[in-house]
């Protein structure tokens, strides 16, 4: 049984006979008749047991848009639901007016609806929807919270895609100019065409030549759909944060974006999310459904306090992939981790791959940089200058490794990454 704050004004209300009569019977005798006006209330409230609840989310939202948790309240009993309904979720899923009023007669039902904006990317879990009925006085009720399933996956936002159009137009510009750096004829089929004296004899084409009066050969042209592997860190140190985002969050901004200029450029997109282990995959998809499995398969990825496996990762790459590919790891450019990780394992993908290392800088170190107020300000500067010297250092060191590295800030990553790809693309080194 729960009271309301009505019970709580009966019982003051029993100050007055209690002064007037300045009897300790009185004050008995006011408490005993609130008790029996809060029991007959409460029992005569009708019972959140008999009441079905059915609940309808969407599947998935993306970051910082709005959505709606609907909940189905049936009344099965045989008298009047009143009272209040709350929807539970998590904080991070935005709920914005989880309570209700009910008012529901019996055997009929109401829709309840709660406004959800989240503020971080995942899975958000609906908690319980907890009823408190009252009686007809409104003195005294019944609670009950019952589990009822929702999942709402959260996508991260794609904030980048607003510099997809201006890439996308770019990448017209370059159709049919890109340079191609490869040996031989290519092994893509083109056209058809009649043989013409120093033609190759193995290219000529038996059954096309059947049916015509000539002699007819193939022609081939370079590969154009080329196979970029996105690769993301998801070890400890994409876990600090940059800005007022995880480092991972910056990197899946990049990642997307990267993905739809690919997939639009004709190229095969695959994702690979690794620590020590694989955390998500998404390979085979192509056109329209690359961007949405892209996001599904990252929404869900969080930082693991460990440190990177890069022999394993490597050796994913290699396991998935033989021909030359260009390689996108989005990871840290920290002097310690490229020295101690990246760099022993890079030769091993920079001699069959074109490898890019895209990397978040921090915006404070930048702000710090440029401090010279007082003469605490001034050391700052000075150590977030020797900082930049040492990831500047770390940048020659992996270029003569033939490695390319972007490093921007949070906002900008994305939008680099993009026109080091159309870059690469130009010049035909992919």
């Amino acid at each position: 049984m729960v009271i309301t704050w009505r019970a709580a004004a009966l019982t003051a209300l029993g100050i007055v006979p209690v002064v007037l009569t300045a009897s300790a019977g009185a004050v008995l005798l006011w408490s005993v008749a609130v008790l029996v006006v809060c029991v007959v209330d409460a029992l005569l409230a009708a019972s959140p047991r008999a009441v079905s609840l059915e609940r309808t989310v969407a599947r998935a939202v993306r970051l910082t848009e709005a959505t709606t948790s609907v909940v189905v309240v049936t009344n099965g009993s045989s008298r009047a639901l009143r009272g209040i309904a709350r929807d539970a979720w998590p904080p991070s899923a935005g709920a914005e007016d989880n309570r209700h009023a009910l008012s529901v007669p019996p055997g009929e039902s109401v829709r309840l609806t709660t406004r959800l904006v989240p503020s971080r990317r995942g899975d958000r879990q609906a908690g319980s929807v907890t009823l408190r009925t009252v009686g007809p006085l409104g003195v005294a009720g019944r609670q009950l919270s019952i589990p009822l399933p929702g999942r709402l996956r959260v996508l991260p936002e794609f904030a980048s895609r607003k510099h997809l159009p201006s890439r996308l137009a770019r990448l017209r510009e370059m159709d049919g100019r890109a340079a191609v750096q490869v040996r031989g004829e290519g092994t893509e089929f083109d056209s058809l065409r009649e043989y013409v004296l120093g033609d190759d004899v193995r290219s000529i084409d038996w059954r096309a030549s059947a049916r015509s009066t000539d002699l007819v050969v193939r022609t081939w042209r370079p590969e154009r759909d080329r196979r970029v592997i996105l690769v993301l860190d998801t070890a400890r140190t994409s876990a600090a944060r940059v800005g007022d985002q995880p480092r991972l969050d910056a990197s899946i901004e990049a990642a997307l974006l990267l993905g739809a200029l690919a997939s639009k450029a004709g190229d095969r997109v695959e994702l690979l999310a690794f620590d020590r282990t694989v955390r998500s995959r998404v390979v085979g998809a192509a056109g329209p459904r690359l961007l949405p499995a892209l996001a599904d398969a990252t929404a869900i990825l969080q930082p693991v306090l460990v440190e990177t496996d890069w022999p394993g990762l490597v050796g994913a790459i290699r396991e998935r992939v033989s021909q030359r590919s260009l390689v996108v790891l989005l990871s840290t450019l920290d002097p310690s981790a490229v020295a101690n990780g990246l760099l022993p394992v890079v030769d091993q993908l920079a001699s069959l791959h074109t490898v890019v290392l895209a990397s978040v800088s921090d915006p404070e170190v930048a702000a710090l940089r440029a401090g010279r107020g007082s003469a605490a300000e001034i050391f700052d500067a000075a150590a977030a200058e020797r900082g930049e010297l040492e990831r500047l250092a770390a940048t020659m060191v992996l270029n003569r490794h033939g490695v390319d590295v972007v490093s921007a800030l949070p906002d900008d990553l994305a939008p680099r990454l993009a026109d080091t790809y159309l870059a690469l693309k130009a010049a035909g080194r992919l």
